[in-house]
Order: structure tokens, then C-alpha cells, then sequence
């Protein structure tokens, strides 16, 4: 079972390989020259191809199987309530990656970069979500909450699991600075997913956590420099009560998700 974590893992980054080398040998034929790097357009359009084929090929290949069994309970309510929970997580991340400064910002810029393109939202907010679900939540955790089952061993406990596929998906991230965040996002999409069985009430936190980030730079061109002080007037107390009011969203939120999850059929 842990060689099929590595694999995918591996594979993950295989793919994000084969579309950065795709990218640059059309580039090359095109221009009629080597490239030495990829312009802002042409990373989104990896980020795209790289995604993409990620997903199809995980579904394909039933790594990360997908059924519509989860979605045919009609969870409309759990749906609602990993809306609100994503919401709720916003300032209290924010604040926590504020307070984590020291940590390099390696790949800050080129998420900028991907944001600020035309195009940038869906492949930022709806397609690296959809693939980061299927292969963190759908492959990876999926193995990790059997492992131990086909070969007659101890099974690790639900939360062992999720505690490895979030460090796994920080890691993924490769970037210092994102890791702790991806860390805590990562316990999160993985409770729900070994609650559900489904990748989707995943998905939704996932896609609307990326839908504000991409809101936030749109609408600030100066993050993330700038601090929730700044953005809140200059005040600490008023950064003080948005954290507060942010955890009295997001507690109730949890709560209410775990009266209503239920595993699928």
C-alpha cells in the first residue's frame, strides 16, 4: 500500500514534468529557437495541460475512483455547510501565514503570475482543486485508510491517515511558505473525505478557498504584502474581532458537518 502512495505521489510530479517539457519542445518548434524560460501565458497553459491530464489520467486508470453514489443521497445540506466552513477559514489562515513570515516565499510570484492571466481563474480556482482532490483525497488518503487491510495487518487509525496525506499535499506544495496553510487545509479535506467517502464536499471548500485567494490579489494587486491590519483600516482590534467573528463561522460549521456527513452507499 505505501508503494502505491510513493507512485502516486511520484506520479504527480511526473506529469507536471511531461507538461513543462511538452510546453517548451512546441514552444521551441514554433519560435524556431531554444527556449530558456516559460513566459506568464505559457505557465498557465502547463499549469492547464498538467492538471488536466493529472485528472483524466487518475480517473482513468481508476486510481482515484469516482462514483455519483455520494452525490445521489442529495447531501445538499453538507454541501452548503463546506461553503460556510470555507469561508470561515479565510482570515484565520491568512493571519496564521501573516505570523509565519520567516518562511521563504519560493513560488509566491509565479501563483501571482498564473492569477493575473486571463484564464487564470479557472485553471487556479476549478482545475488544480478538481486534481489535488483526486489524487491527495481520491489516490493517496484513500490508500493510506486502507492500509494494512488487504494484507492481514493493523490498519492505521483515520486520523494517522489524514495526518500523512495533509504533510504529503504541504509538501507537494513545495513551497515553504504555503506549507503550513496546505497542512491545515489538508486535515480539513481529508476529514471530509474519510466522513464521506466522496472527494466532493472536498472539492467545494477547496474551489471556494481558491476562489477568494484569486478574488483577494484581483481586487489587492499589492498582496500579499499587504497585512489584515492594513486591509481592516490600520486596526488590531478590528483584526482581533474579523478572527473571532471568522471562528464563530467556522465552528458551527464543523459541527454542523459532523452531525450531517455520512459515508457513501
Amino acid at each position: 500500500m505505501l508503494k502505491k502512495v510513493i507512485f502516486y505521489f511520484a506520479m504527480f510530479f511526473l506529469l507536471q514534468f511531461v507538461a513543462i517539457s511538452l510546453i517548451m519542445v512546441v514552444g521551441n518548434l514554433l519560435m524556431g529557437r531554444p527556449m530558456q524560460s516559460l513566459t506568464a501565458f505559457q505557465q498557465l497553459i502547463m499549469q492547464g495541460i498538467f492538471t488536466l491530464i493529472t485528472a483524466i489520467l487518475f480517473m482513468w486508470r481508476k486510481w482515484s475512483p469516482v462514483s455519483g453514489n455520494w452525490i445521489r443521497t442529495r447531501p445538499w445540506a453538507v454541501m452548503a455547510w463546506a461553503t460556510v466552513a470555507a469561508v470561515g477559514t479565510l482570515l484565520p489562515s491568512s493571519w496564521l501565514q501573516e505570523h509565519l513570515d520567516f518562511l521563504p516565499d519560493i513560488t509566491g510570484n509565479d501563483i501571482l503570475t498564473l492569477i493575473n492571466q486571463r484564464g487564470g481563474y479557472f485553471v487556479v480556482a476549478i482545475l488544480v482543486p478538481l486534481c489535488e482532490e483526486l489524487v491527495f483525497r481520491g489516490a493517496i488518503l484513500r490508500t493510506l485508510l486502507g492500509y494494512g487491510e488487504k494484507e492481514g495487518g493493523k490498519a492505521l487509525r483515520p486520523w494517522t491517515a489524514i495526518a500523512l496525506s495533509a504533510l504529503i499535499f504541504s509538501l507537494a506544495h513545495g513551497n515553504p511558505a504555503q506549507m503550513p496553510h496546505a497542512f491545515i487545509l489538508g486535515l480539513l479535506l481529508g476529514w471530509l473525505y474519510q466522513r464521506t467517502g466522496s472527494i466532493i464536499p472536498g472539492l467545494i471548500l477547496h474551489i471556494v478557498n481558491n476562489t477568494a485567494a484569486y478574488l483577494l490579489v484581483r481586487a489587492y494587486p499589492g498582496m500579499p504584502d499587504i497585512t489584515l491590519k492594513e486591509l481592516l483600516g490600520g486596526s488590531s482590534q478590528a483584526v482581533a474581532m474579523a478572527i473571532v467573528f471568522s471562528l464563530l463561522i467556522l465552528v458551527p460549521a464543523l459541527f454542523q458537518l459532523h452531525l450531517r456527513m455520512r459515508r457513501e452507499p
